[in-house]
């Protein structure tokens, strides 16, 4: 990734969580271009960053729209809801 691929990450991020709440899916429309794992990448990153620094709302907002983009862009693994047999149970019999 290049310095100023990183740096329009950055600024879609701050875009984002700048922009009146529900807009924010046409702010990422008219960013098309940037939505890759590097963004899904970047977006996590400063997330995590705001965590640290107490910025709670911040995080758990770049955290949902990270988990959005990377289903979207299949990167976050579809787990099927399936019942794992007890093989304890079943090593009795």
């Amino acid at each position: 990734m290049t310095e100023q691929r990183e740096q329009l990450y950055f600024n879609l991020i701050d875009e984002l969580l700048k922009c009146p709440n529900g807009q924010e899916p046409e702010v990422l429309e008219s960013h098309s271009e940037l939505i890759d794992s590097g963004l899904v990448g970047t977006m996590l990153q400063v997330a995590t960053m705001f965590a640290h620094q107490g910025n709670q709302d911040g995080a758990q907002f770049l955290f949902y729209v990270g988990r959005e983009l990377a289903k979207e862009l299949g990167l976050y693994p579809e787990v099927a809801n399936t019942e794992v047999p007890n093989t304890e149970a079943a090593n009795k019999e």
